[in-house]
């Protein structure tokens, strides 16, 4: 059993025992609490898909926060324009939060 998920605007696929990094769920989480995610737009329980109008009536994600802050990799952005003289370069780091997904209720 599969459902698809929407958290913080990002849509993730959840099923019961993987973890997700999704965007920093902010300092109200701490690790080892318990978070529901709500707005599930799909739900497929063997074969029978259930899809939302927009989410599906009382279906829920439950998860376990794991580490609450998770730095990703560096992305460097560098501009240029040749001849000009004009070069910035700027650095960057996401954010994420590490969810064990314990249980789907679809």
């Amino acid at each position: 059993m599969y459902v698809i998920v929407e958290i913080q605007g990002q849509q993730f696929k959840a099923e019961a025992g993987k973890f997700l990094y999704v965007h920093y769920l902010g300092e109200q989480v701490k690790e080892g609490e318990t978070v529901e995610f709500d707005r599930v737009l799909l739900a497929d329980a063997d074969g029978a898909v259930k899809v939302g109008a927009p989410t599906v009536e009382g279906a829920k994600v439950v998860c376990e926060v794991m580490r609450p802050l998770v730095k990703g990799e560096k992305v460097i952005v560098f501009k240029k324009k040749r001849r000009k003289g004009y070069r910035r370069k700027n650095g960057h780091r996401q954010c994420f939060t590490q969810v064990l997904i314990k249980d789907v209720v679809a």
